[in-house]
């Protein structure tokens, strides 16, 4: 039985710029697009690995003037973006450049509304709330895992509620990311294990939801192609500068995989389980989707799209399923249970946990809470297969 294309209309908003030592390119490119007074919104991180000062020498170098805003926290909240504002408006700035993590860009993202919108962050949350231009965006990602540098979204949680705010326009997305995996170098074992897991788990559920169509599904088959095939290699050579450059490049296209299909109901349990007991995004998105790869795989269309993923990662990797023994390649029926148990054998090699009970996590009582929590995020509304608060409860008591 065939299924109707589904309709689309996408539009590739952001520049990709990718190589080794293209941040020289850096004030060419922002002289490029007409800007004078730069913020650099970047973390302590990135300034202590010395990437801050590179990037403002460079713009510097180019005429520009740059005020830097390095204050900038994991999974960022309104506050760092108000305090980030202060910085914008002191230094009347006509560009921005985030460079650093997905929190980095985020938080640029989230100044770049404040500042030429006005109003709060929770008047953005949805899609498309902006109502005039907003001031051009240089990315910089200095980790391979959100692909914020391709998605137009600002994730930003309520300082107060810890609640996670996605606000989304296209006005937000970048002008240009600048993909230097020689800045993914310095990252410590730990933050490219998560960030690269979190890169994976992207692409996964983005090549499922029900948003999905023939245009996001070309990145997101890529995007864990090249992921599935490097990461083992930046974990065990960290100075592997061509693995690093497929792990980033990755990353990207299943940012741009999630700008044109979104994500599911892995991100949607991860959520909460950040909120409430501070487990770090990608060890969450890490520790739910095995569950969620055999929740969805009930449906056939689903398995046959997770057995797409498994052919293009060419078979390696630990997913060439119980049929490689006599040489077979992963038959359809299995591809839910080998990439399960991929991401399963991936935690474990990344040294993540694999339980909740290893992340620290004891829920006791609170599942229907975390459950409630899971079936109210947005993510969840695009799942392939309709999952409600009960799913999440089974989820969680089998990731305990």
């Amino acid at each position: 039985m065939t299924t109707a294309t589904p309709s689309f209309d996408s539009t590739l908003r952001t520049r990709l710029v990718f190589g080794p030592g293209c941040l020289d390119r850096l004030g060419e490119l922002a002289a490029g697009l007409g800007g004078h007074r730069v913020l650099l919104v970047t973390d302590p991180g990135i300034v202590r690995a010395g990437h801050a000062s590179r990037a403002e020498a460079l713009l510097r170098a180019a005429g520009l003037e740059v005020a830097v805003f390095d204050a900038v926290r994991e999974n960022p909240t309104t506050l760092d973006v108000d305090r980030g504002l202060e910085a914008a408006r002191a230094a009347s700035v006509d560009l921005f450049v985030g460079l650093g993590g997905g929190s980095s860009i985020d938080t640029a993202k989230g100044v770049n509304f404040l500042l030429t919108q006005g109003g709060r962050m929770r008047d953005y949350q949805g899609v498309g709330k902006a109502t005039r231009p907003m001031l051009p965006l240089i990315a910089i990602p200095t980790t391979a895992g959100t692909g914020s540098e391709c998605q137009s979204a600002a994730l930003i949680a309520d300082e107060e509620t810890h609640h996670k705010m996605a606000c989304l326009d296209p006005k937000a997305a970048a002008r240009i990311a600048l993909l230097d995996p020689l800045l993914t170098v310095s990252q410590p074992r730990r933050v490219t294990a998560q960030t690269g897991i979190d890169a994976l788990v992207h692409a996964v559920e983005a090549a499922v939801t029900t948003r999905r169509t023939v245009w996001s599904g070309l990145f997101a088959r890529e995007a864990f192609r090249l992921c599935a095939g490097a990461l083992e290699t930046v974990l065990a050579n960290p100075g592997d500068l061509e693995a690093r450059g497929r792990m980033l490049l990755g990353a990207a296209l299943a940012g741009t995989a999630i700008e044109n299909s979104m994500l599911g109901a892995a991100h949607s349990a991860a959520n909460p389980l950040t909120a409430q007991f501070g487990v770090v995004h990608g060890a969450a998105v890490g520790l739910m989707i095995p569950g969620v790869i055999r929740f969805n795989a009930a449906l056939p269309e689903v398995q046959a799209l997770y057995a797409d993923l498994v052919a293009a990662a060419g078979g390696g990797h630990g997913l060439d399923g119980p049929e490689a023994a006599s040489g077979a390649s992963c038959g359809v029926a299995a591809a839910g249970e080998v990439l399960a148990r991929r991401f399963e054998a991936w935690l474990g090699i990344a040294g993540l946990p694999t339980t909740l009970a290893e992340a620290g996590v004891d829920p006791g009582s609170r599942i229907p809470l975390l459950a409630q929590q899971a079936a109210r995020q947005w993510t969840a509304t695009f799942n392939p297969r309709p999952i409600a608060a009960p799913d999440f409860e089974r989820l969680y008591g089998e990731a305990l």
